[in-house]
């Protein structure tokens, strides 16, 4: 359903992306922030979704900077791996290249970011600073707590797993109280990548709940 493509930051820095469309006239677009993992086969199933959502998707690759084309599977090996990149990450860099996918689809209707572990926390970071959203929605971003005093420009939707080993929910528990405006879901017994039905950790039974929450939320606001 989709193609990869070309982005321009505002730096001048050229990074790929992979974009999806929908059949008819677009809702709007929704733009995908990976895991950890890069756009690989899951990021890229995540816009084919939203496209089918009636939603124009686009998946910037946001390691471009460090690593061209990377893609990761979720063996312990590749995990271990993957998370290299996020050892120091370039949070500006990162921004700068997902606005440079706002960007690309604004033309298309109403702008939404939905991110994904690393993404997560992209996700909360660009509502509060980024411009041409309408609405963000992170799953299990364990740096949100890092800026959850800054305060969101858009409507925005958070999801976490109760077991998620990497964020305690004592952290989850921080956001609450400091983003009070923010729409935060806990899935009981869930863990980090819940989402993911080619992690390990996928869990059914909360990603049918969040994703058609999560559908919901764009609808309401990307109008």
């Amino acid at each position: 359903m989709g193609q990869d493509i070309k982005l321009t930051a505002s730096d001048n820095f050229q990074l790929g992306a992979y974009r999806a469309d929908p059949a008819g006239t677009p809702k709007g677009a929704a733009v995908v922030i990976q895991e950890i993992f890069g756009v690989n086969h899951h990021i890229r199933s995540v816009c084919d979704r939203l496209a089918g959502e009636g939603y124009v998707a686009i998946a910037p690759s946001i390691f471009d900077r460090t690593a061209p084309n990377f893609q990761s599977g979720y063996s312990p090996d590749e995990i271990a791996e993957a998370r290299k990149f996020v050892a120091n990450p370039d949070w500006a860099a990162m921004l700068r290249d997902t606005q440079a996918a706002i960007d690309a689809v604004k033309s298309t209707g109403p702008v939404g970011i939905i991110g994904f572990c690393l993404g997560g926390s992209i996700a909360f970071v660009a509502a509060t600073r980024l411009t041409g959203l309408k609405a963000a929605i992170g799953y299990y971003g364990g740096a949100v707590v890092r800026f959850a005093d800054e305060t969101p420009k858009v409507p925005t939707q958070l999801h976490f797993g109760e077991k998620d080993a990497g964020i305690p929910l004592t952290d989850v528990e921080t956001v609450k109280a400091k983003r009070p405006e923010v729409e935060v879901h806990i899935y009981p017994g869930a863990q980090h990548g819940f989402h993911c039905d080619e992690r390990a950790s996928y869990d059914k039974a909360s990603a049918d709940v969040a994703w058609p929450r999560s559908m919901a939320f764009f609808a309401k606001h990307l109008k």
